[in-house]
This record gives C-alpha cells, structure tokens and sequence, in this order.
C-alpha cells in the first residue's frame, strides 16, 4: 500500500523483463496496480522504467510522429489510414501496435491480415527508413519486454488499467523514438471511457507523464456512443479500411472522417499542414491515392500486401423492433464478435448493417455474425438470444 519511487519501479520493470517473477507474481503487480491506485509521479516512474528496461530506436529526424486510441470502440481501426496519410508527406511514423487485451481485435491483429507485423528492429528500420512508416506488432520486439509480459497477465485477469495503460502507451513511444503524440479518447456509455470528466483526467496524466518522459502528447476527446466503420473483429475491419483506401462508394464515412481528424492533426503538428487545414490535407490524400499508394508500399515492405478474407460461416440478425435506433451498446456487440471467435479467429466477427439515427422495420438486417467454425457462431448466436434486446435501443 505504500508509494513507490522510479528505484522500486526499475528494479520491480528489470525483474519481469528478466523472468524473475511467476505468473501470480505478475497477476499480484498488475491488480496492485489496477484502478486509480497509481498517482502521476508513480504513473511517470512505471514508464521510465519500461522505456530503460527496452531497446529504445533513433530515427536521426526532429520530429516523429504517432498516436494511439486508449480504445473500448469496436471498429475504430484508424491507425493504418493515419500512418499511410502521415507517411505520404514525407513525416515519420513508426507505429508499433498491440494485439487485442480485451477487444474483438487491436490494430496489430488487423494489420496482420493484409501484410506481415511480426518484424525485427533491423526490419523496422529498413521499413521506416523507405517509406517514412510502418504498422508493426510491439510485442515482436524488446521496445518495452516488461510491458509485454504484464499486458500477457492483464489480458488474462480482463484487466486494463488506466495507470498501466498510459506508462504502457507513453513508454513504447519514446522507446520507438516518437517525439509528437495524439491520444485518441473516445468518450460514450458503453465505450472505454464514460465521461468526459475521466476523459479530461485521462489527459491530465496523459499530458505529465508525456512532458516528463520526453514526449509532446496532444488529446482528441471523440464520440464514442458507436462502433466506428462496419466491421469489428480483425478481417471485417481491415476489409473497412480497404475500403476507405480505395475510396469505394460505399465506405464507412465514419472511419474516413476519424482517420482524416487524427492524420490531419499530426500533419499540423508536425508542420505539413496549416492549422486548421490538416483534415483537409488528409481527405485530399485519401481521394487522389497518394494514401493508397503509400500503404500498399509500407505492405509491400514489410513482406508482401494480402487480400483478407472473412469466415465462410456467416447467420444475418435481423431487428426485432420497428422504429429509429437511439443507442448501440459497444460492449455487448464487442462481446458478441469475440463470442464469435475474435480475434483468435481473424475472420470472424460482425460486420453492422445500421447506424444511429437510421429507422428500422421489423425484420431488416441488423448486423451480419460470422465465424470460422460452427461451434463459435453457436456460441454467438446464444449470447444473442439473451442480450439482442439490450444491444440496440430503439424509439
């Protein structure tokens, strides 16, 4: 119960990076560590000893950029459109992704269907250094190998805490050489983040943390009252942002829109854009294929572009009532695609059929499950049966 100073965080950091605890030993850390239980020095202390326990890259540039979701938003897969866009201006972006702790699928799990994330640092390297970014897995690489470990812990526990999670964030990007960061919050009922006053707590530390570990951290406070794109597990999702790259008629705006916010601001940030016109310079990226021409290249780099596929099985849910859709509870339909077989099973998912705001009669397509394997889309169908009724709120 008592505080403990950077000295106890590095030898605590050292001993996991090194293997000197067992799993309860770790388990113990992080639910000592859990809810509100660390203060800023403390949060500042942990990431410290996460960047000094790692390998830490130099990219000899003034600025490098990245940014991050804290996430609790099915779908939300905006970090390969943001990297593609940045990258495309000639700013570097070296972003190394985590797989999904407690979602239907986290950006590395995403990425993994369309090009290989599972690099070395001499291939980071080569990647960056040729086409300016990359989309890569952390845990690939000793960046932060205590991190590694106790994200392993917290994934099995359910556990996502919020200290851990900044000194998670904020340490990988100083050990991966950033110098600018956005934080995505998403703020909704059933998302991550609740409030608006936990959002703005959440960068309070966010912003100390980053000042005292080197990094310039930005905050986008954003909706999150709903999925974001289609598709929520690591196929659908991929497939959404495919779409967004092709500039098909059909897109999820939402995610165009999202992306274009967060790339257009690291573009004013890192001085590629005027203030205020860095969406813009984003879209503008997006529709004349200079974003689509950079990530198939970053693709291509890191061991060859694919084309994902979703699984064979698929079962349509359809709405039960008639009237305009006031509420989607993010939780629940996340729980849904990891039901599912997400993301273990990178093809499964759901992929949504509606909206808020969009009116509904009895009977049209809701979401479309689908899964790898018989005995999942069983196991999703049957959380369905209890929780559809409190999944989608209607007036």
């Amino acid at each position: 119960g008592k505080k403990l100073g950077l000295p106890a965080f590095r030898e605590i950091i050292n001993d996991i990076a090194t293997g000197k605890y067992a799993n309860i030993q770790l388990a113990a850390f992080v639910t000592a560590c859990a809810g509100d239980h660390l203060d800023a020095e403390e949060i500042t202390g942990l990431a410290q000893a996460m960047v000094e326990a790692g390998e830490k890259l130099d990219w000899g540039a003034g600025v490098v950029v990245d940014k991050h979701c804290v996430g609790g938003l099915p779908g939300n897969r905006t970090t390969p459109i943001v990297v593609a866009i940045v990258a495309a201006t000639g700013l570097t972006i070296p972003k190394t992704s985590s797989r999904a702790i407690t979602s239907p699928a986290g950006t590395a799990d995403t990425m993994e269907t369309m090009a290989p994330v599972n690099l070395s640092l001499d291939q980071i390297r080569q990647v960056v250094n040729k086409e300016g970014g990359c989309i890569t897995w952390g845990g690939a690489v000793a960046l932060s190998p205590a991190d590694d470990l106790i994200i392993k812990v917290e994934k099995a526990l359910d556990i996502d805490s919020p200290g851990q999670m900044i000194a998670s964030v904020l340490s990988k990007k100083a050990a991966a050489g950033s110098t600018l960061v956005i934080i995505d919050i998403p703020v909704g009922k059933t998302a991550k983040v609740r409030s608006e006053i936990d959002a703005k707590r959440l960068e309070f530390y966010f912003k100390k943390v980053g000042q005292a570990i080197g990094l310039a951290v930005k905050i986008l406070i954003t909706d999150g009252s709903q999925p974001v794109g289609r598709g929520i597990g690591p196929v659908l999702e991929a497939q959404d942002v495919l779409a967004v790259f092709r500039q098909d008629s059909s897109r999820p705006k939402d995610l165009e829109e999202r992306a274009a916010l967060v790339a257009g601001t690291l573009l004013e940030m890192g001085g590629k854009a005027a203030p205020g016109a860095g969406q813009a310079a984003a879209l503008s990226l997006l529709k004349n294929g200079a974003a689509w021409k950079k990530f198939r290249a970053i693709c291509e780099a890191q061991g060859g572009f694919r084309e994902p596929r979703p699984g064979s099985l698929q079962q349509l849910v359809t709405s039960k009532e008639e009237g305009t859709i006031t509420a989607i509870d993010n939780r629940r339909l996340a729980m849904t695609a990891k039901l599912s077989g997400a993301p273990s099973r990178p093809g499964a998912g759901v992929f949504l059929h509606c909206k808020i705001g969009q009116k509904l009669r009895k009977g049209e397509p809701v979401f479309t499950l689908y899964a790898e394997s018989p005995g999942e889309l069983n196991y999703a169908k049957l959380y369905l049966e209890k929780e559809l009724d409190e999944m989608f709120k209607f007036e």
